[in-house]
């Protein structure tokens, strides 16, 4: 692995918060090669994953590596095991206090319970996005949300559809993520992470992520570095879109921000998302 010195070197400052954190990259905890490398991609955030990418008998192994890297400098989210697994104490004790945990990311979240044990587990200040993968979780995302160090929801499409049966399509997939969706903004919650885009075919992971967006979904899990530049861009405010914004502002402004119609309100509260955003991600408008 490249030593963690040299990467901190060259590790860019990650300046968009983790609520509006668009790309969500999964590393595989045994993987060590690829943590400095994810560190200095263009990922938004870092999820070191002792979950399902980890055999049951590396998870010791597995858990010790992204300690030991966390500690000497690195920063990351971590997918720690399901609260119904052997290995769910295990997690919260050993990543408890270890430097650089921006927070965790639990697996297969069925109840509110299980975010707010995981929560006081750790010290009651590590943030916990609750990764929903089973139709229990789905049905129970308006409570998972509102739990207390629920941070964000995370969509397990995945485990969602070999629970469900349900196919891959966004026909299939619209209840599960409007679900999420209106659970987070019942929880007051960021925007949920959407699942991940499984393959190599780059077009596809730009309609996807559009799909994303349309559902208003604000981050998405990705499982390759090449991914990360796509899913930010989609799910960024377009130049179009901060065009307008900004002339709305202006002429808004320019009227002494007096409200003329049913409609201000509405499209003041898009103009003032779409202008924060675009400075968060640098976006600049159309010309």
């Amino acid at each position: 692995m490249t030593s963690t010195v040299a990467a901190e070197t060259a590790r860019p400052e990650r300046n968009i918060p983790a609520e509006i954190a668009r790309s969500w990259l999964l590393v595989n905890a045994m993987k060590t090669e690829l943590f400095d490398q994810s560190a200095v991609s263009r990922a938004d955030s870092i999820i070191l994953d002792i979950e399902d990418a980890v055999d049951p008998s590396q998870k010791d192994q597995a858990r010790g590596h992204v300690v030991d890297w966390l500690s000497k400098g690195g920063q990351a989210w971590v997918r720690i095991n399901d609260a119904t697994s052997p290995f769910w104490a295990d997690d919260l004790a050993g990543l408890r206090g270890t430097p650089g945990l921006l927070g965790v990311m639990l697996a297969k979240t069925e109840s509110a319970d299980q975010v707010t044990e995981s929560y006081h587990r750790m010290d009651g200040k590590t943030p916990v996005i609750a990764l929903v993968e089973s139709a229990v979780g789905i049905e129970e995302a308006n409570n998972i949300a509102k739990a207390q160090g629920a941070f964000r929801l995370a969509f397990g499409s995945g485990d969602f559809r070999r629970d469900t049966g349900m196919a891959a399509t966004a026909e299939a997939m619209a209840y599960p993520r409007a679900k999420l969706v209106v659970a987070s903004r019942v929880g007051n919650l960021p925007g949920p992470i959407d699942g991940p885009t499984v393959g190599t075919n780059h077009p596809i992971l730009r309609e996807q992520t559009g799909i994303t967006v349309m559902m208003g979904m604000t981050g998405k899990l990705c499982l390759a570095i090449d991914q990360t530049p796509i899913i930010n861009e989609v799910i960024s405010p377009t130049p179009s879109d901060v065009a307008w914004a900004t002339d709305f502002m202006n002429d808004f402004e320019a009227n002494g921000r007096v409200i003329r119609d049913g409609s201000d309100l509405p499209r003041l509260g898009r103009a003032e998302k779409i202008m924060k955003l675009a400075v968060a991600f640098g976006v600049q408008p159309a010309l």
